[in-house]
């Protein structure tokens, strides 16, 4: 809530890591997060209202989900990103861990496309699913995009306070180049 945001802003917090994954509230439940796409939002802006600077972290390629769902979880990051709701994003490819249902799913179901471990390291597809390799990768690169959208650029440049703010800017720059490039 937002008097528990103001407190972590208090004792120093400043980067607070929100593991959104979906913008599907299927997928959500069906992943166990145990929270709703409006709670998430609301959130999102709590924290930002605090001081605090919300990292969001999204997924695609969920085997369940198709190309307009991933999509619907592009634009909600986009749209948290660009509203300054949202400071960074990490975007990756769902990985079906050993250990965890989504695996045991995967095994079950045949959907796994490959045992190399090797391979299990978020940057390419190792579960069948209903998108496209190379679309699946557009979805992940797609979100650093939203750094040259005017809105995002002039959210992060009046939220610069003091010279630490503008470190973590030009660290955040240089990593987000990085992504587009």
């Amino acid at each position: 809530d937002m008097e528990g945001y103001r407190m972590m802003k208090k004792a120093g917090f400043r980067l607070l890591l929100f593991g959104i994954e979906s913008a599907n509230q299927k997928t959500l439940e069906r992943i166990n997060k145990g929270i709703t796409l409006e709670k998430i939002m609301e959130s999102c802006k709590m924290a930002r209202r605090a001081g605090l600077y919300p990292h969001i972290t999204i997924m695609f390629g969920y085997p369940w989900e198709d190309y307009n769902d991933a999509v619907r979880t592009l634009k909600l990051g986009e749209y948290l990103l660009r509203k300054g709701y949202a400071y960074t994003v990490q975007a990756t490819i769902v990985i079906p861990y050993p250990g965890t249902p989504l695996f045991e799913e995967c095994k079950e179901k045949g959907l796994l496309k490959t045992l190399e471990w090797e391979c299990y390291d978020m940057k390419e597809p190792v579960m069948k699913t209903g998108i496209e390799n190379v679309k699946l990768a557009e979805l992940v690169q797609g979100i650093y995009k939203v750094a040259l959208n005017p809105e995002f650029v002039y959210n992060r440049l009046t939220s610069i306070r003091d010279f630490e703010d503008i470190k973590y800017f030009f660290r955040a720059a240089k990593k987000v180049a990085g992504h587009i490039l």
